[in-house]
């Protein structure tokens, strides 16, 4: 039996079409499983692998604590980029939120932007303060109230309150040097006239006796 020539020209045609079509798929594959980025966050270190990027393209790489300082600041590379040393983070006593952003130069839709949470190290969990016991009653925070100051001094006030002596009429007589009151030479006129009277009484008796003897 005689195969005819079309029949080889067709059948060779159907073959090298799907050599071609499994060619085109592996190579359309290829790009798909490209542009891999890998890395992991502990509670105190990052580690970082970046592979199969494109090497004709300029890549940018950027890994920071959200809230918080670059760990790596914005570094450019071309085919792929790791770290050689992990980065280090901040001590802490909470979670941190750690951001991985990688733009694909050839490409955005290869382009990652991830965010992973660094738990606390047990060794950097702080001690808990002991709670000291607070009093019943909270002293108080106002300052002691002030006596009110007096307005003058006792002695101010008994000067201040005292009347002054009364000035002495310029008419008035003047005060013999001897302290006596202006009555004295009254009395003594008095005396005078007592002793003038009793003595008169006197000598009229005395005449009398000597009339009837």
């Amino acid at each position: 039996m005689t195969i005819p020539r079309r029949s080889w020209r067709g059948a060779g045609a159907f073959a090298a079409a799907a050599v071609v079509g499994l060619a085109g798929g592996v190579i359309s594959a290829g790009p798909a499983s490209a542009h891999t980025p890998t890395w992991a966050v502990t509670c105190s270190e990052v580690t970082l692998n970046l592979t199969a990027y494109s090497g004709e393209a300029t890549n940018e790489v950027t890994v920071s604590v959200v809230g918080g300082d670059d760990l790596l600041a914005t570094t450019q590379f071309g085919r792929d980029f790791s770290t050689k040393t992990p980065l280090q983070l901040p001590k802490h006593d909470k979670e941190l939120t750690v951001r991985l952003v990688v733009k694909a130069g050839d490409d955005g839709k290869y382009s990652v932007d991830e965010t992973k949470t660094a738990p606390v190290c047990e060794g950097d969990t702080p001690t808990p303060t002991p709670t000291e016991a607070t009093p019943s009653e909270a002293p108080s925070t106002e300052p002691p109230t002030e006596a009110p100051e007096p307005s003058a001094t006792p002695s101010e006030t008994a000067t201040e309150a005292a009347p002054a002596p009364a000035e002495p009429s310029s008419s008035a007589p003047d005060l013999a040097e001897t302290g006596s009151s202006s009555a004295t030479p009254v009395i003594g006129g008095a005396a005078v006239a007592v002793l003038l009277a009793g003595g008169g009484i006197l000598w009229s008796v005395r005449k009398r006796r000597s009339v009837q003897h």
